[in-house]
């Protein structure tokens, strides 16, 4: 596992620049740009000095009702994660990772945390589509669509970078997004720490409990 901390103003530069073209060939989950790098803390979660506003994002639900991103999650611990369900690396495997991490937890811390995941590739990911994906990881986990430019709006918000879902070489769509996750704070609604792809679920297992507290891991 790769452990890295980056600086105040690189992680900002990080998380717009660290894209995952997921199914895209042998390069797929090679970042777009790396940027400076402090030697490794030994933790995958990054605590944000500055933390994000949580994106005023209204949606589509895996039912086809429409869904508040801030009002739904408001004093709620909140995991936030863009992708899409075509994805065969990146994003099923930090979904399951949440997921895993997340069934060790009391019932009542469980019911508790919100994991929301929001589609990069609308026109494919409807809500049946999303719903019957995130079945078979998760079904508490909350899966949204709609339009593609507010969804790429709301992610900018979060220094996430989304492009349209284009086709590679091969013919295949593909979506190229960044590959983290942001936990917002129950105290704050603020998002206060940042996971790359390489977390894994023993790191979510040790965060969880104390994210839910909205505390720092």
């Amino acid at each position: 596992m790769r452990n890295k901390t980056f600086g105040a103003a690189a992680l900002l530069a990080a998380a717009t620049l660290t894209l995952s073209a997921c199914g895209s060939g042998d390069d797929a989950n090679k970042p777009v740009a790396v940027v400076s790098e402090e030697g490794g803390s030994g933790k995958a979660a990054t605590v944000l000095d500055k933390p994000f506003e949580k994106p005023d994002l209204v949606l589509t639900d895996t039912q086809g009702k429409k869904y508040d991103l801030r009002k739904e999650t408001a004093g709620k611990p909140t995991l936030l994660y863009f992708g899409y369900t075509h994805c065969p690396d990146v994003c099923p495997t930090t979904m399951n990772n949440i997921a895993v991490a997340k069934k060790q937890l009391p019932n009542a811390e469980r019911d508790e945390l919100r994991v929301v995941f929001v589609t990069t590739d609308p026109k494919r990911d409807t809500p049946a589509a999303l719903g019957k994906w995130l079945k078979g990881i998760d079904p508490q986990i909350v899966g949204l669509t709609g339009d593609f430019s507010t969804i790429q709006a709301g992610a900018r918000t979060l220094g996430i970078s989304i492009e349209p879902p284009h086709k590679d070489k091969n013919g295949k769509t593909v979506s190229t997004h960044g590959t983290q996750v942001v936990a917002f704070s129950p105290k704050t609604d603020a998002g206060y720490v940042l996971y790359g792809e390489d977390a894994q679920v023993q790191d979510y297992t040790k965060d969880l409990p104390e994210i839910i507290k909205g505390e720092k891991p």
